[in-house]
């Protein structure tokens, strides 16, 4: 998808609903920076936002992700063509994500002993208590805190394939943070099939 003929049709758009930048905004509840990174092609709208802005601008989803009103001879090419592109792209997001989620983990984990070290180092230089339990406390905080931010990623990226059943779906954070896992393969019950088996991660939803 061409983000910069995107944000330009929203733009024109926007001009003939005689909308300001602001009042768009208002009534998506974003800001006007939001709208103006749109209209210059750095971001394109949420997802969640897209139905009520093409009901703002008198166009369809469709319209809006080719950057020009659709003929009804090329609709449904077209429509099929952003839908693939926005898979592409999430799926993209999604391993980014995961990269992310190892690179947290490693220097999460990194710092923890860091912390370690220096507590063990003041201790055997017979230091106060407290100039080991601060930095020991400091790692370990700061390593639960990154664990669990880094179970969300997991959770949100990509999806979890059930073996019984081969259903592909996104599991609750609870759920993923209580499962018997092996890297990131978790032992949990399917919503499809309602059976329990070890399910791997995949990027795809299909």
């Amino acid at each position: 998808m061409d983000q910069i003929k995107i944000g330009r049709f929203i733009a024109q758009k926007r001009k003939e609903q005689n909308l300001t930048q602001m009042q768009l905004g208002e009534k998506l509840g974003v800001t006007d920076r939001a709208v103006s990174k749109w209209e210059t092609g750095k971001s394109l709208p949420d997802a969640s936002l897209m139905l009520e802005l093409c009901a703002l601008l008198n166009i369809t989803v469709n319209d809006l992700l080719c950057g020009e009103v659709v003929s009804m001879e090329n609709y449904n090419e077209n429509m099929e063509k952003n839908l693939l592109e926005m898979v592409k792209q999430k799926e993209q997001a999604d391993k980014r994500l995961l990269t992310m989620e190892v690179v947290i983990g490693l220097t999460s984990t990194i710092f923890l002993f860091a912390m370690l070290a220096v507590g063990v180092i003041f201790m055997t230089l017979k230091k106060p208590v407290w100039t080991f339990i601060l930095p020991v406390g400091v790692g370990f905080i700061q390593f639960i805190v990154c664990m669990l931010f880094a179970l969300r990623i997991e959770q949100v990226a990509g999806y979890y394939e059930c073996r019984k059943c081969g259903h592909r779906y996104v599991p609750t954070y609870w759920r993923v943070n209580l499962a018997m896992h092996m890297g990131r393969t978790r032992y949990m019950k399917c919503p499809h099939c309602g059976k329990s088996s070890w399910q791997k991660k995949v990027l795809s939803k299909e």
